[in-house]
């Protein structure tokens, strides 16, 4: 009988992210002891690292860092939401955040070859750990943001830790004001852009592929309202001029009062300072946007486990 209790596997769980069976055939093999069992399991990963590569990893974390003027996100994947809440992941993605500050650019691969804080590079490190948590890992995307002047303010809604979460979000404001005008500002602009999910800074900068695809469905509505064809290109339009409104920034209603434009809060703020202010730029990853999940049997899954 191995010298372990559930006591142990939930230790082995909560340092590794492994599942329960996994966990419990290392202590199994190890006679309980957990130094061999955490050995073990990082052994057995790395032997098939390469397979879990293939693996649907929807889950994870978004990371934001800030670092003088500049700011940065990270979207982190993993497969399972039990590996996110992981200590070792949890580091593993804040350290990539803050290495991601000295990365030119937003190419994720430039990233994973940057040096990683605890040695090696990101890359090993990334391979190190679908290899000791059991799980595939996927560092999805990065945007950096920055300004020569005034502030990037960082925001995490509904945060796990400081700055991880699932919804992070970056304002870049240039201007001359100081650090107690635009940590504000910027914070409530964030706020916003975490619940309004704006598509685009300005109405020029949208998606030509998606205001194509809003046309089409504008036009068909219109159509079918059976009106001369002149009324309905002018009712397409007014369509894509009110969808163009609704998702830039800048001429979104702000949250906060439901009445007041993002660009004449922002220009208030200013004129309040003394200081003209610019939303420059700003970024917003939410976990998992855009990632098809996989449908699973839960029951075929558990089964499939007890059976190995």
């Amino acid at each position: 009988m191995a010298n372990f209790t559930t006591a142990d596997i939930k230790a082995l769980r909560e340092r590794t992210g492994a599942g329960m069976m996994d966990a419990k055939k290392a202590l199994v093999e190890c006679d309980g002891d957990l130094e061999a069992a955490v050995d073990a399991l990082r052994a057995k990963g790395l032997a098939t690292a390469q397979k879990k590569s293939s693996r649907t990893a929807a889950e994870g974390l978004v990371g934001v860092a800030v670092e003088g003027t500049t700011g940065v996100a990270v979207e982190v994947n993993s497969e399972t939401d039990f590996v996110a809440k992981n200590d070792r992941f949890q580091d593993f993605v804040r350290k990539v955040t803050e290495t991601a500050l000295k990365a030119s650019g937003d190419d994720v691969e430039t990233l994973k070859g940057l040096d990683y804080p605890d040695g090696g590079t990101v890359s090993d490190k990334l391979t190190d750990n679908v290899a000791t948590i059991g799980e595939n890992q996927q560092i999805r995307r990065m945007k950096t943001v920055a300004v020569s002047s005034g502030m990037v303010v960082p925001y995490m809604h509904n945060a796990v830790a400081p700055n991880l979460g699932k919804i992070g979000v970056l304002v870049a404001l240039e201007s001359e004001a100081g650090a107690d005008v635009l940590e504000p500002l910027g914070k409530q602009l964030a706020m916003h852009i975490a619940a309004a999910f704006p598509q685009a800074l300005n109405a020029e900068d949208l998606d030509a592929e998606t205001i194509e695809r809003e046309r089409k469905i504008a036009a068909e509505k219109a159509a079918e309202s059976g009106k001369p064809a002149e009324v309905q290109e002018k009712m397409v339009d007014g369509a894509i001029k009110k969808f163009a409104k609704e998702n830039a920034l800048l001429s979104q209603v702000f949250v906060m009062d439901n009445k007041t434009p993002i660009s004449d809060v922002v220009a208030k703020a200013g004129k309040d300072a003394g200081h003209s202010i610019v939303l420059k730029d700003y970024v917003r990853f939410q976990l998992g946007e855009g990632i098809e999940k996989e449908e699973s049997d839960f029951a075929a899954e558990v089964a499939a486990a007890v059976k190995g």
